[in-house]
């Protein structure tokens, strides 16, 4: 037996993880235009002018000419009316050439998200988040067209990296309707014994201990401590916040919901932060939209 201080917890590269996807979904899309002559197509709408969300909108985009799936490029501005933006989602509804559309969030205040979300067709939902998608992920015996981006990476990386979840004690920090409340769907599904955390849980550290699949994605800096974890668990760090760090030459660095350093010291698995999940959620969006078209192009 290693003495505890020498432990290191395997890492899980979610970079490499998502590189192999990639690979395998640029495979089936040449496939795909081999035989059919047509290639997936993707819609990212985006509204304003919000720099993260540029920075992901172009990420996504990229992504997508990487592995031959077309992108249409939505932009609108800041003071763009609901109707019109629905008016747009509808118009990419009826082109046959989009096999997915995603509006990207969050939306200025003036425009109800959920009202433009259930406007998406549910066969074009790449994001999955239209209430039907997600009320099928809620059901025993239902498939959803889609699943969400973002839980579905997470659970990919557990099955990638040899982790089982049937019959183990999952816990989800957590509850957001993108990663919290679908991911703890996900491990049901899976047959996980599922326990979600969040800010109303009393004791959360006593939850969270007796987990052998930890599943983070509460947005708070380093909030679980390397003591809340039981040895050999599993850890997915959804976590994506900033910290100031003065040695960074933008003035801050990216850390994990999970004190990496002290999790490391415990855990079986842990995914960095960067480089773990984020990977994921865009090879995610991409098998997504390979999905979509596959249901349309190949009859």
């Amino acid at each position: 037996m290693a003495s505890p201080s020498t432990h290191n917890a395997n890492i899980i590269d979610g970079k490499a993880i998502a590189q192999t996807i990639r690979s395998e979904i640029a495979e089936e899309v040449r496939h795909l235009y081999n035989n059919y002559g047509k290639v997936p197509g993707l819609a990212v709408v985006i509204v304003g002018s919000r720099k993260d969300s540029q920075s992901y909108v172009n990420m996504k985009r990229k992504a997508c000419a990487e592995v031959g799936i077309k992108s249409f490029d939505i932009d609108l501005p800041e003071q763009v009316s609901e109707a019109a933006l629905i008016g747009k989602v509808h118009e990419l509804n009826a082109n046959p050439d989009v096999h997915g559309i995603l509006v990207q969030l969050p939306l200025p205040r003036h425009i109800n998200e959920e009202k433009v979300l259930s406007e998406i067709s549910i066969e074009k939902d790449v994001d999955g988040f239209h209430p039907l998608n997600i009320g099928k992920l809620a059901m025993k015996g239902r498939e959803p067209l889609f699943l969400p981006c973002t839980p579905k990476g997470c659970l990919e990386l557990l099955s990638r990296s040899g982790i089982t979840v049937k019959g183990k004690k999952a816990v989800v920090v957590g509850r957001s309707n993108i990663v919290g409340l679908p991911v703890s769907l996900l491990l049901l599904k899976a047959d996980a014994t599922v326990s979600i955390v969040h800010s109303h849980t009393e004791n959360p550290e006593h939850i969270i201990r007796e987990a052998d699949i930890i599943i983070a994605a509460a947005g708070q800096a380093m909030m679980i401590k390397g003591s809340w974890i039981k040895a050999g668990a599993a850890i997915i760090d959804v976590g994506t916040n900033a910290v100031d760090d003065a040695s960074k030459k933008s003035g801050y660095r990216l850390v994990g919901d999970v004190d990496f350093k002290e999790a490391s010291k415990v855990a079986g698995w842990i995914t960095p932060v960067p480089g773990g999940v984020g990977p994921m959620t865009v090879a995610m969006l991409l098998r997504n939209t390979l999905d979509g078209a596959k249901r349309v192009i190949v009859q």
